[in-house]
Parts: structure tokens; sequence; C-alpha cells
């Protein structure tokens, strides 16, 4: 199957539009818990994908992926949002490099899978992304979620 390269083009600026968007509503709600597990075990239902066959690639590739997002990819994320207490709430705090860095990501991941494209099939890359992405927001949200529990302890 072929996919005008426009198309896809389009379709991630919207999709970068999308997190943009929801990134800054949920930045100006107070941070609890379920805002920080909720969305890793969301997307952790995405890994379903992998019973059909076409999605399947080698377990030192999903491995290398995951690692690459939870060390590498996770760190600008880790860098560039903290928790802070703002009296009884606590909320998440964000340098203004956090949205460069969100963007930048989403530019590695449109140019990194034309290089993919050319050695795996669409639905492999795309669960390779996937595993990647999972990876990355896992360690982040966790860490958030640690650091959470240290300032609700504090109370």
């Amino acid at each position: 199957m072929h996919i005008p390269v426009a198309f896809m083009a389009l379709a991630s600026v919207a999709g970068l539009a999308g997190v943009l968007m929801w990134r800054v509503r949920e930045g100006r709600t107070a941070v609890t818990a379920r805002k920080l597990l909720i969305p890793p075990m969301g997307m952790a239902t995405g890994f379903c994908m992998f019973f059909v066959p076409a999605f399947r690639i080698p377990g030192t590739w999903a491995l290398a992926a995951f690692l690459v997002g939870a060390i590498a990819l996770a760190w600008p994320l880790l860098a560039t949002s903290t928790l802070e207490r703002r009296g009884d709430t606590i909320m998440m705090k964000r340098s203004g490099a956090f949205f460069a860095v969100v963007v930048a990501l989403a530019a590695i991941r449109y140019f990194a899978r034309e290089y993919f494209d050319a050695y795996l099939s669409i639905e492999q890359t795309g669960g390779l992304f996937f595993i990647l992405a999972f990876g990355m927001i896992l360690r982040w949200r966790m860490n958030l979620f640690l650091k959470y529990r240290q300032l609700v302890a504090c109370q």
C-alpha cells in the first residue's frame, strides 16, 4: 500500500498539533496520581497490535526501541518538566523549552520513519515507534509520579 508523502506529513503535523493542545490544556489543571498513571496504562493497550503478525518485530529490536525511548528520548522531557506545590495543589511546571522538545521529538520520529520504511513494513515501523514512545512516556510519567508522591508526603 502506498501512502502519499503529503498525506503522511499532514497527518503528522495534525497529530503534533493535537498533542501540543492537549499538553497546554493539561498543564492548566492540578496534577493527580490518576492523571500521571492512566495515560501509560491506556497506551499499554496498544501492545495488542502485536497480536497481528504484520506488526511483529524481533524481541531484540523491541528491547532496543524501548531502551532508546526510556533512556535517550525521555531525558529531554524529564529535563523540561517538574512538579511544584501551589497551595493545596500540585501543578506541572514546564520550562519554555518543553514544547520545542516535543516538536523536536516529533521531527525525529517523522524523518527516522523514512529510513526505517526502507527496511521494515509500515506496520512494523509503527510497532517499533510505538514501543519507543511507550518507553519514553513510561519513564517520564513514572518519574513525575515519584516526584508527586514526595510532594504529597510533605504535606
